[in-house]
């Protein structure tokens, strides 16, 4: 298997296959294939153990259903496209160790990579669209490539080094890393600062990748011109503008 990832704003991830190789990854990531790579929809992939392993792997943000590609034939290529501006980041998992990613950062995966639910908290509606915080494990041993929005900070926390983030900038850490919520301090903070109520709070050893871009913001800066003026002076314009960004906001969280 050969690979490459191309572009910056909106990367493009190209796999070769050699005869007969196995690529897994979620529903609806594939961009375009040569005819010799046959798909196969399953709930057994990436690691779950029939449809009880599906469902867990969907809470942890991922669907029930996962896509093998497999090169018949001959070697055979596919690509898998950014959906929104940011980063693809190839990563190797080693066995006993993992990495936990926001819930929408698989992209695919090597065969005897495991995906599943690694953290899910309740934050309260409104929040977080009223479906809390969660986090996907990647486990097992291959290669995985995962999606971040915008740009990637990567940095090494040392043992007891913490740092509090942004809980939609987490792209990705190391299972070493010690991770939970913290509530924002003060009442003024809470109500009036913007940052919202909580904070996540890394603790190392162990790496970290940071997501500049979140598909909340993203959409928030897109709602005026999905708004009326852009639409249409109307007011269906402006429902479906306010409707199109609760979508794109909500398919994401």
């Amino acid at each position: 298997m050969q690979t490459r990832i191309e572009g910056q704003t909106l990367p493009v991830l190209y796999v070769s296959l050699d005869p007969f190789e196995t690529l897994i990854s979620e529903t609806g990531e594939l961009s375009w294939k040569s005819p010799n790579v046959a798909l196969r929809t399953t709930t057994s992939g990436a690691g779950a153990s029939g449809f009880l392993g599906a469902v867990k792997r969907s809470l942890g943000g991922g669907g029930l259903f996962m896509t093998e590609y497999r090169a018949e034939g001959g070697p055979g290529h596919l690509a898998f496209a950014a959906k929104i501006p940011g980063s693809i980041v190839e990563h190797r998992i080693d066995p006993g160790r993992s990495y936990l990613l926001h819930r929408h950062g698989f992209l695919c995966a090597t065969e005897g990579v495991t995906l599943g639910l690694g953290f899910q908290r309740s934050l309260g509606a409104g929040i977080f669209g009223g479906d809390g915080f969660r986090l996907q494990q990647v486990s097992g041993t291959g290669t995985f490539w995962s999606t971040l929005g915008g740009g990637v900070v990567e940095h090494g926390l040392a043992p007891g080094e913490a740092i509090d983030v942004h809980p939609g900038h987490v792209g990705m850490f190391e299972d070493s890393v010690g991770f939970d919520i913290t509530m924002l301090p003060g009442i003024r903070n809470k109500l009036f600062g913007g940052d919202g109520f909580f904070l996540a709070r890394l603790t190392g050893p162990g790496r970290i990748w940071l997501q500049t871009l979140t598909v909340p913001n993203l959409a928030h800066a897109l709602a005026p011109y999905l708004g009326g003026e852009t639409v249409g002076a109307t007011a269906e314009g402006s429902a479906l503008g306010v409707a199109a960004s609760s979508l794109i906001r909500r398919a994401f969280e």
